[in-house]
């Protein structure tokens, strides 16, 4: 199994004329995913690497059934885009898109939970579950996908696209194997957060080990650590926190937008001091840990 989306998972694919669109189509067909349609007004009628392209969301559900959709359209344009999607009755969208205004993301966030949709990102690389579909960029190129992901029981979210690759691929070289792996978003404000996350991971038979990157700023971590207190999980977690030389420059500026410390609130320090504060939580030391400390737990029968 996998959370969000598996092999039977339709995608439509919202401004898949843009340059990046059309690379990514051709990569994430290239993986298996269910790429069946894709939006862009005025350009009706067309085709991208044998993808449809219809001018409305309501014109392509018409011809073909999906559950995704993946939004790739200029800042100005995805709260408009998302709204259309979710009017039309998608319940899962990733966006892609980064620089949204974030007055534009609170109201599709806020629209978006009225109407029982997810949203993945914005600032997203997306989501991928090894060997059966990837909605987004993860992983970069499909050959360097297939070598960085394998199937497997451990998921891995994190707030840095680049570093869910990174640690799948320690992973893949040590021979353990991912069940879905997402990229949230760095942006300040995202649709879904680590605590909002975990529950579908431990609801997901095929995970076993939850792998989290953190980063300094925002108060994801600070939120799951108070989730996990007054209700601990199943599963096992293993986190690295980035960025804890920074607490001894003061002021500097430092990953994403969402990288903003108010005196020890929001710090890596104080982060992996929670973290490590609990019963089924390790911090990784070295990110270069992650695959022994996950081993180590897999010994154990997680």
């Amino acid at each position: 199994m996998a959370i969000l989306a598996d092999a039977n998972a339709c995608v439509l694919v919202q401004g898949i004329t843009g340059r990046d669109a059309v690379d990514l189509v051709q990569a994430n067909l290239d993986y298996g995913a269910r790429i069946v349609a894709g939006v862009t007004p005025g350009k009706g009628g067309a085709t991208v690497f044998g993808v449809p392209v219809y001018d409305t969301v309501a014109e392509a559900l018409a011809r073909h059934r999906a559950q995704v959709s993946v939004i790739v359209v200029p800042p100005s344009s995805v709260l408009d885009a998302s709204r259309e999607a979710i009017d039309n009755g998608l319940k899962l969208i990733v966006i892609l898109t980064e620089r949204v205004p974030r007055k534009d993301v609170v109201q599709l966030l806020e629209y978006a939970l009225m109407q029982g949709a997810r949203a993945i990102g914005p600032n997203s690389l997306g989501l991928i579950s090894p060997g059966q579909t990837r909605i987004g960029m993860l992983g970069g190129p499909v050959a360097d996908a297939r070598l960085s992901f394998m199937p497997g029981q451990v998921g891995i979210m994190s707030r840095s696209g680049g570093m869910v690759t990174e640690i799948a691929s320690m992973l893949t070289q040590a021979g353990i194997g991912q069940s879905t792996c997402i990229s949230i978003g760095g942006d300040p404000i995202v649709g879904s957060a680590f605590v909002d996350l975990l529950p579908l991971f431990e609801a997901d038979p095929a995970t076993s080990i939850l792998t989290i990157f953190c980063e300094p700023g925002g108060r994801m971590e600070e939120d799951l650590n108070a989730r996990l207190k007054n209700q601990p999980s199943r599963l096992p977690i293993v986190s690295f926190v980035a960025g804890r030389f920074t607490d001894r420059l003061p002021g500097i500026r430092f990953g994403h937008a969402g990288a903003i410390v108010q005196g020890r609130y929001g710090s890596p320090a104080a982060k992996a001091e929670t973290l490590a504060a609990l019963d089924n939580v390790q911090v990784a030391q070295r990110i270069s840990d992650i695959p022994r400390l996950v081993q180590t737990l897999l010994d154990q029968g997680a």
